[in-house]
């Protein structure tokens, strides 16, 4: 037996010396990630031996290695890589950041917690997810990456706002989620660089209550990018140029279609035709692309990172000019932002951290969205008019309505800008004492001056009876706006392991906010010269001051203070428990009803974690849920008195006296609106984590909404500056599934490859409104008509409220068997009789559709091989309904080609009715004006190649790398206007298109360059 052991020891100690044949390699490099900043202890491993190393503070390692070895490089929160080993040159290794493991640290307000402890519903979007798609606004990377989150575009006109809805719309008002940017609120993101940004992490069910009022409609923790200590200075640039287009123009007629369509609805009225001789017209003009530019953007941005033993600190610089591809340079907007932040270890438990961004932003606009607008006219000016006459002035848009003008002459005729200077700041200390507690505090603070001018001058004449004639003296507007807020938190944290299975963190704090600010306006009539260059309020004929009016300037100042506490348990990182307790006051409400207590309670089980829990599938599985109620106060501050703030005239001495009068009347017993939720979901791993799912099902009821109703005009609401006051009244719920997959997967050496898909449903409903009428209008739509859109209980929150058609009349015989119908003859529409009472009217109106989507989608792509990288995103929006409200309809505006399809006898068609400009019903409000606004979107395409790291070596630099990428490259929708994708963000009344903006389709070309 003996002799058998020493043979078998004889033959692996030769097999273990014939492996390693050949001298070793002494290996060297350095470790980086992807910016290009070296990584300290980074484990390096000899793979298939325990022999390693770590890299230094430098990234730099160097280890013996056997000919053709390969090493295996593993750090925390990026994706592990092996090299082989062929020769003595250095080598420079670049860490790829893994996607799951970002989400290993998530920020849950206050503190954070890892992946595997999270209880709530919280979503994280990385840097390399903003920085794929170079957004000119934040908003613009979160559609379609984070399920149960709907981003919709307010316009695509350069610099305008998204509108953000996290699980639904839940109130009448204001429906904005709170965003905090390293802690300090924000309202607006157009000030915020996107290239800043390092995280973004969202808070969608009621654990977000840790921030109390402000986050009844969910939470965004925005984290600006930090240096870190121990590194040497890194520079990091990023820029691309661009050029952006309309994706879409609506089909209207030409000058000859238009011709003998409207020598058709003027005969069908028992009218000369105006047009006697079409072929003279020609195909006249395209007002659209007399409007439409290829029109310029470009986006730079530098950032300097570095740190010491005990600090670090970082710099970035930003600027942004983007023209509009409506009137080119006449919408601009441009954006210089400025960053830094600083952080210092004073002590090993005394720690300072500092940041601050500064934003100037100047924009230019044109009117949009409403009637009027600029595109509102394109579609509806007369085409066989040209742009100027035979003496080279600007045609005018006589007989076309009072709003329709010639849109080129109000591009040219415009002017108006706004700058906005911005700063956020934050200052914070923390000291930890007693091993187990640290004490914080913050200090947050905005300032911000808003300025904006503009100008009419004088003798603008488009057209006799235009509501845009300027045919006296010029104006000038003067306004001026200065808001500033702070925000102080305070709070001590416990944090301890006992017996080594019982993790407890302990939170309890205070919060102090105040935001105010005033608002001035002037008006300057005959102001020297005639050129916005030239206005001035300085020598004008006469200066209206606002306050002169209003008794005083428009001012507010609202303020919160709260005190919360937060207990966080889990037994052996299997059993989790949350719970929170915060208590709010608010200046907005009444002594009675000032503080409000808000809770939630979350908890989560860590199946995989049980002894029997056996598979080979799944390796990671977790229950969560959590439910607990939050208030909103966002209504006008001191809401619960009657404030002088309306206009009073008097007379005194046979003189027009201005003064002040009660403006919104009070409501002393106004109380928070109340929020109670409630989530279930799970989160699974699969394939050695390879994919990770997320699902969720959400239900939050939203009680007591803060609403302005509809009351008598006997109660004085109706004088300038008064309105009704604003009541606790109605509910609404808003239900839904959220889903998400992911898988990554590294397919070799030189390949990996990732992609991910979520979806969102979401059911709408209005279970009480509490005023006389039960409902609330909204919107706006034709002349002389209702409201198009409602509040009520038993729909969704601005569902159209409107006349269902049934065909359209064929012959005097039908129109004879149908209910009665005013001035109906066959071609007309025929609109369906609900009630049975014989007659089409106003109380014939049902629930003809609405704008909020059954289901929204994200598909999202990735692929590297070598040098090379592709990504695309895609983004789906599915059941939503858009009003159709950029007709015009007058007797001589232009019309979209489906008029061609019109009724014009028996059987001829039973979808588009005839046109006349007789009397006709056909411009009711119906389901004729209301269409499926589905709509999938490719949102960005993007490939990129990088330099290898020999040649960047060679150029003593980290990373160089050049795309291409294509945003908004194609919409798939059914939607006849510009673009199904926008809205204007109200509640109620939100899906109606008067001229939506349309969001371009951009072309970029730029590179990312480190050193």
């Amino acid at each position: 037996m003996r002799s058998i052991l020493s043979l078998m020891v004889l033959v692996l100690f030769s097999s273990g010396l014939f492996a390693q044949t050949g001298d070793p390699i002494q290996a060297s490099g350095t470790v980086t990630d992807m910016t290009g900043m070296p990584l300290p202890g980074v484990n390096v491993i000899v793979k298939g031996t325990s022999r390693g190393t770590s890299t230094n503070f430098d990234g730099e390692f160097s280890l013996s290695v056997p000919q053709s070895g390969t090493l295996v490089f593993s750090y925390l929160g990026f994706q592990p890589k092996e090299i082989t080993v062929t020769s003595t040159n250095p080598i420079t290794v670049q860490l790829v950041e893994d996607a799951s493991a970002l989400e290993e640290v998530v920020v849950i307000g206050y503190g954070t917690q890892t992946r595997k402890e999270v209880t709530g519903a919280v979503a994280v979007v990385g840097s390399e997810t903003i920085e794929e798609q170079n957004p000119v606004r934040i908003e613009q990377a979160l559609q379609g990456r984070v399920a149960g989150v709907n981003i919709s575009s307010t316009s695509g006109s350069p610099g305008s706002a998204s509108t953000i809805n996290i699980r639904g719309i839940s109130t009448n008002g204001d429906n904005r989620p709170l965003i905090l940017v390293d802690g300090a609120r924000i309202e607006d993101l157009s000030v915020l660089n996107p290239n800043d940004i390092e995280s973004i992490n969202i808070l969608k069910d009621a654990t977000a209550g840790i921030y109390g009022v402000l986050a009844a409609n969910g939470v965004i923790l925005i984290t600006t990018k930090t240096g870190r200590k121990n590194t040497d200075l890194r520079v990091n640039v990023d820029s691309y140029v661009g050029v952006q287009e309309t994706t879409r123009k609506l089909p209207v007629l030409n000058a000859t279609e238009y011709g003998a369509i409207i020598n058709e609805a003027f005969v069908a009225g028992n009218q000369a035709p105006p047009f006697p001789n079409l072929r003279n017209l020609g195909m006249g003009t395209d007002w659209q692309d007399e409007v439409f530019r290829k029109a310029f953007l470009s986006d730079v941005n530098a950032t300097i990172y570095a740190g010491g033993e005990k600090s670090a600190y970082s710099i970035g610089l930003g600027y942004l000019d983007q023209d509009g591809i409506v009137g080119g340079g006449a919408a601009n907007f441009e954006r210089f932002t400025g960053r830094g932040s600083y952080n210092l270890d004073i002590t090993d438990n005394l720690k300072f951290k500092a940041s601050g961004i500064y934003t100037n932003s100047n924009r230019s606009t044109l009117l949009e969205n409403t009637l009027g607008s600029v595109l509102f006219n394109a579609v509806n000016m007369d085409p066989t008019r040209p742009v100027r006459d035979a003496n080279g002035d600007f045609t005018l848009a006589t007989g076309l309505g009072n709003e329709v003008i010639n849109p080129v002459a109000q591009i040219a005729n415009t002017f108006n800008g706004t700058q906005v200077d911005k700063i956020t700041g934050t200052v914070g200390l923390s000291y930890g004492f007693l091993d187990n507690f640290k004490i914080e505090s913050n200090y947050q603070f905005n300032y911000s001056e808003v300025r904006n001018r503009a100008f009419n001058p004088s003798g603008l004449n488009y057209g006799d009876g235009k509501v845009f004639n300027n045919l006296g003296r010029n104006e000038y507007f003067v306004n001026d706006s200065f808001f500033r807020d702070y925000t102080w938190d305070n709070f001590l944290t416990y944090t301890n392991t006992i017996a080594d299975d019982h993790n407890i963190t302990a939170l309890l704090g205070m919060s102090a906010f105040r935001t105010s600010g005033e608002f001035y306006n002037f008006t300057g009539r005959g102001v020297p010269g005639n050129t916005f260059a030239e206005a001035s309020l300085v020598g004008a004929e006469e200066v209206i001051d606002a306050r002169t009016v209003s008794g005083g300037p428009n001012e507010f100042d609202q303020r919160l203070l709260s005190y919360f506490t937060r207990l966080q348990y889990n037994f052996k990182e299997k059993y989790l428990f949350s719970a929170l307790l915060r208590r709010d006051g608010s200046s907005n409400f009444g002594p009675e009803n000032k503080f409000g207590t808000f809770y939630s309670f979350s908890g989560g089980w860590v199946l995989s974690e049980e002894a029997f829990f056996d598979s080979e599938l799944i390796n990671f599985a977790k229950l969560r849920g959590s439910y607990g109620s939050l208030g909103n106060e966002r209504i006008r501050a001191f809401g619960f008195l009657s404030v002088l703030d309306g206009e009073g005239t008097y007379v005194f001495n046979d003189e027009l006296v201005f003064g002040v009068a009660p403006g919104q009347l009070s409501n002393p017993e106004i109380k928070w609106e109340r929020q109670k939720s409630y989530d279930i979901g799970v989160d699974l791993e699969l394939f050695n984590s390879a994919i990770r799912i997320t699902a969720d099902y959400f239900n939050k009821r939203t009680e007591d909404l803060l609403l302005v109703p509809q009351v008598s005009g006997l109660l004085g609401v109706t004088a300038p500056g008064s309105s009704a006051p604003t009541v606790n009244a109605g509910s609404v719920e808003n239900k839904g599934f959220e889903f998400s997959i992911n898988y990554n997967q590294i397919i070799s050496d030189d390949a990996d490859f990732n992609i991910g898909y979520n979806f969102t449903t979401l059911k709408n409903e209005v279970l009480q409104v509490g005023n006389q009428s039960g409902f609330i209008p909204g919107g706006s739509f034709g002349f002389g008509q209702e409201a198009p859109a409602r509040m009520e209980a038993g729909f969704p929150i601005g569902y159209f409220y409107g006349l269902q058609t049934n065909g359209i009349f064929q012959t005097q015989a039908e129109v004879d068997a149908h209910a009665t119908q005013a001035n109906a003859v066959p071609g007309d529409l025929r609109y369906v009789d609900q009630n049975g009472d014989g007659v089409i009217d106003g109380d014939d109106r049902v629930n003809i559709g609405d704008p909020i989507p059954d289901v929204t989608m994200g598909l999202n792509i990735g692929f590297n091989y070598k040098n090379f990288d592709f990504t695309a995103y895609a983004y789906a929006s599915i059941g939503n309904d858009i009003v159709r409200a950029y007709d015009r309809n007058q007797n001589l505006t232009n019309k979209t080609n489906y008029v061609l399809n019109r009724w014009i006898g028996a059987g001829s068609t039973d979808t588009y009715p005839r046109v006349t400009i007789g009397p006709n019903s056909n411009l009711l409000f119906s389901d004729f004006y209301v269409e499926d606004g589905s709509y999938l979107r490719l949102q960005n395409v993007q490939v990129g190649y990088s330099l290898g790291n020999d040649v960047i070596e060679q150029l003593g630099i980290s990373k160089l790398r050049f795309y291409v990428a294509v945003a908004n490259a194609f919409t798939l929708t059914e939607y006849q206007g510009f673009d199904p994708s926008a809205s204007s963000g109200a509640p109620i009344g939100g899906g109606i298109d008067q001229g939506f903006y349309p969001v371009p389709r951009i072309y970029t070309a730029g590179l990312n360059f480190k050193f």
